[in-house]
C-alpha cells in the first residue's frame, strides 16, 4: 500500500504512467540524511491530537508528527552509527522583520512560542551535527545547504520531517534539481492535512525522488559501506 492509494485514482495514475513518469532512481554510495522542521512547533510537547496540539501551538500536526517521529528516530540511529552527516534545516525563531508575505498567509506563524523553536529531544541533533536555520520552505534558499553537501561529497539526500507539502517538497524539488539522488521514507514525513501529505508524496515519487516505506530505506541504506 502506498500512502497515496485510496487518494489518487487509478486514472490519474495511469495518466503519470503513460507520460513515463516515476522512474526509481535508487540509492547512491554516499547518504545525507535531512532532519526537517522536526520542532515542538510542528509535533506539540507530547503527543496528541490534531486539534489538542494546535491550541499549544498553531503550527503543531499533532499525532501524524510524534508517529513520523518514532520513525524518524530508527533512521536517524543508522546514520549515527554508519558515521554519515546528519543536517538539521530548521526555522529560526520569527522577528518581526521575517513579516513580508508570510505573515500576510499565515500570521499565526509570527506568534510561536520560544518553546516550540526547540527541537524535539528524540531526534535532536549532537555535536558534530549540520545546523542549518532558514527563513523559507526550502532548506536550499538562502542557506549554504548545497555547499555543504558537496564538500561532504553526498550524492544522494534522505528527507525527512515536515510539512510533506511545504518545507519538504520544497528542499526535494531544489535538491533534485541541483542532481542529488532523493529517497523519502514515507512514515518520517508528516503534514496536518491527510490529502495534502498524500497528494504530494505522489507527486514527488513521480517526477523528484523515490518515496518508500522506512523498511525498504533502511534496507537499502545497510547495503551501503559505513563512511570511510
Amino acid at each position: 500500500m502506498n500512502p497515496w492509494d485510496g487518494v489518487v485514482t487509478e486514472e490519474e495514475k495511469e495518466i503519470y504512467r503513460a507520460a513515463g513518469f516515476g522512474k526509481p532512481s535508487g540509492m547512491g554510495s554516499r547518504p545525507a540524511l535531512l532532519i526537517i522542521d522536526v520542532q515542538y512547533r510542528t509535533v506539540g510537547t507530547t503527543p496528541a491530537p490534531f486539534r489538542e496540539a494546535v491550541k499549544e501551538f498553531p503550527t503543531a500536526c499533532g499525532q501524524v508528527g510524534w508517529d513520523a517521529v518514532h520513525n524518524i528516530e530508527r533512521v536517524l540511529a543508522l546514520f549515527r552509527e554508519r558515521g554519515w552527516p546528519v543536517l538539521y534545516p530548521y526555522v529560526s525563531m520569527k522577528e518581526s522583520f521575517d513579516a513580508g508575505r508570510l505573515a500576510e498567509k499565515v500570521p499565526a506563524l509570527m506568534t510561536v512560542a520560544a518553546k516550540g523553536y526547540e527541537f524535539v529531544r528524540e531526534v535532536a541533533p549532537r555535536e558534530g551535527d549540520i545546523l542549518l536555520p532558514k527563513k523559507h520552505p526550502s532548506a536550499f534558499f538562502g542557506t549554504p545547504l548545497a555547499s555543504y553537501l558537496v564538500d561532504l561529497q553526498a550524492d544522494t539526500l534522505v528527507v525527512t520531517g515536515c510539512t510533506t507539502s511545504g518545507c519538504v517538497r520544497g528542499t526535494v524539488v531544489d535538491g533534485f534539481a541541483y542532481n542529488f539522488k532523493v529517497a523519502i521514507p514515507h512514515e518520517c514525513v508528516y503534514d496536518r492535512g491527510p490529502t495534502a501529505h498524500a497528494v504530494n508524496l505522489f507527486d514527488m515519487s513521480e517526477k523528484y525522488a523515490d518515496v518508500m516505506t522506512t523498511e525498504v530505506c533502511l534496507a537499502a541504506l545497510r547495503d551501503l559501506a559505513p563512511a570511510g
